[in-house]
């Protein structure tokens, strides 16, 4: 396959000047995408989102006055993509099992959540779309539709260079089950359709942090199965 020249990272200026894509939006209601991914620990990674009233990119955590106090790093090692630590990474569908399984071991005592979003946020200004995780070298980037179309190539090369194909995947799953949505800066709440959690426990936590955010309501579903 032919792949879209690479996007780079775009500055705040730059962005300023991206328009709107609704025709990404219509390709991913057409393929039946209903859901937009993030996942995070119930504290502090939710709680300061629900303060914030946005989903933060990594690179802006820190700036925060209200947050730099209490941000932990999911991962421990975000080296191989750090100049795109300026996006929040998402994920299609369903969301990066092999990424997530990382993430828990790291932080083995956490309660986890997935914020589940609606597609339309697809469309918004500079949002890039990546074949595989972000962080391989084998990754390719674009924007607007092309780049979303690479997504679901009939062949995308993966870790180490294996390659994924659609053989028994959905048509609203990216064809490597890493494939991310890379999207600028800060996410609104505005288009937040649920938090997912996987046991009752969890549950229990994220409705205590909404009853701190009444301005946040979102519906609080209990889905083991989102995590595996």
């Amino acid at each position: 396959m032919s792949w879209e020249p690479e996007a780079v990272p775009q500055s705040e200026a730059e962005l300023q000047s991206e328009p709107r894509r609704p025709e990404v939006v219509n390709a991913a209601v057409e393929r039946g995408i209903t859901s937009i991914l993030h996942f995070t620990r119930a504290r502090p990674g939710l709680v300061g989102i629900l303060d914030s009233s946005a989903v933060k990119a990594r690179r802006h955590l820190p700036e925060d006055v209200r947050l730099r106090h209490v941000y932990e790093e999911n991962a421990v090692d975000r080296s191989r993509d750090r100049r795109w630590h300026g996006y929040i990474n998402l994920s299609v569908t369903s969301i990066n099992v092999w990424m997530f399984e990382a993430s828990r071991r790291w932080r083995a005592e956490a309660e986890w959540v997935i914020l589940d979003f609606n597609p339309q946020i697809l469309g918004d200004p500079g949002v890039v779309f990546c074949t595989t995780n972000n962080a391989y070298s084998t990754a390719h980037r674009h924007a607007g539709l092309q780049g979303f179309d690479q997504m679901f190539a009939s062949m995308v090369p993966g870790y180490l260079g294996r390659e994924s194909t659609r053989s028994e995947r959905e048509p609203n799953q990216p064809t490597d089950q890493q494939a991310e949505v890379l999207y600028p800066s800060a996410l609104s709440l505005d288009h937040l359709e649920s938090i997912i959690v996987g046991d009752d426990e969890t549950c229990d936590t994220v409705e205590a942090a909404l009853a701190n955010f009444p301005r946040h309501a979102p519906n609080v579903a209990i889905a083991p199965e989102a995590f595996k």
